[in-house]
């Protein structure tokens, strides 16, 4: 019976990391963490073939609830996007705004240092004008959905990769910065139409990502494990100037199906979907049936 509890409790922890992967402002090391399965995926990712056949084990149902995670949302934010563009990306804005007292809890089991707000500040202001800069330039763009070249796609699966174990980093926000995002989102649901027009970019993409995931996996590891404090408050610098930039390009962007009551509604919602999770996720995870 443990067991088969434990199976279905991966399939869910595995459905929100697939959430974390692509909803902007949800970290998937912080949805691993809260979910007690961070560790464990940390020391895979590092040593992929030792205990192969109990990694296996723990990543199929990861792998499961990953998948199903990842079809509902491109069909439902898909849709978001072509019709209520500007609101969606409220939502997000919300989505990022609740996970940050979780980094400033981490943050705050080191102890405050004033060298901390060198790195805080020297990330937010690195995020918000990057933020600012690729989010107005797609919107400039009058496209909506720009195919990115080979070298933008292997770069973008590197760097997303290379983020996703650093804690308080949202994989989406970067490949949002990087201009990749809409166009990976649209692929994934081309896929589903039976459309694979786009497959080679796609697994090139992956490819690139598995290889930033694997190379930074022991370093994110070092650097975490012996100066915490000043990761943690670069990554709350950095999501904080993403915050502000999504929030700055969302609110100049020209929507037609746009109104403010809607706008209000996805930022609750956004902001409440984030602080229900967090609280969820530190309920279950006392129960300590997540790690191998």
């Amino acid at each position: 019976m443990y067991m088969v509890k434990r199976f279905f409790y991966r399939i869910f922890c595995g459905f929100f990391l697939g959430l974390s992967v692509f909803a902007p402002g949800f970290s998937g090391s912080i949805v691993a963490i809260l979910l007690g399965i961070y560790q464990s995926l940390v020391n895979i990712i590092a040593n992929p073939f030792k205990n192969l056949r109990r990694n296996i084990l723990f990543c199929i149902p990861l792998a499961i609830g990953v998948v199903i995670s990842g079809v509902l949302f491109v069909i439902t934010f898909n849709y978001l996007f072509n019709a209520y563009e500007k609101a969606t990306y409220l939502l997000f804005v919300g989505l990022i705004f609740g996970n940050l007292p979780v980094i400033l809890t981490e943050i705050k089991k080191c102890g405050f240092h004033k060298r901390y707000l060198i790195g805080a500040i020297a990330a937010f202001a690195a995020a918000l004008a990057l933020g600012i800069f690729s989010l107005d330039a797609g919107q400039a763009s009058g496209l909506g959905i720009i195919a990115p070249g080979t070298i933008i796609i292997a770069l973008s699966g590197l760097v997303g990769g290379a983020v996703a174990l650093i804690p308080g980093m949202s994989v989406t926000m970067v490949l949002m910065f990087i201009g990749v995002y809409r166009y990976l989102i649209s692929t994934v649901d081309s896929f589903m139409l039976f459309d694979f027009t786009r497959l080679v970019p796609f697994g090139l993409f992956a490819v690139c990502a598995i290889a930033g995931l694997i190379l930074a996996s022991k370093g994110i590891k070092y650097v975490f494990g012996r100066f915490p404090g000043f990761a943690n408050s670069m990554v709350f610098g950095f999501m904080s100037g993403s915050l502000v930039s999504i929030l700055v390009a969302s609110l100049r962007m020209n929507d037609a199906n746009f109104n403010w009551l809607l706008g209000t509604i996805m930022l609750i919602a956004g902001l409440g979907v984030s602080i229900l999770f967090v609280i969820a996720g530190r309920s279950i995870n006392k129960e300590n049936i997540g790690e191998i």
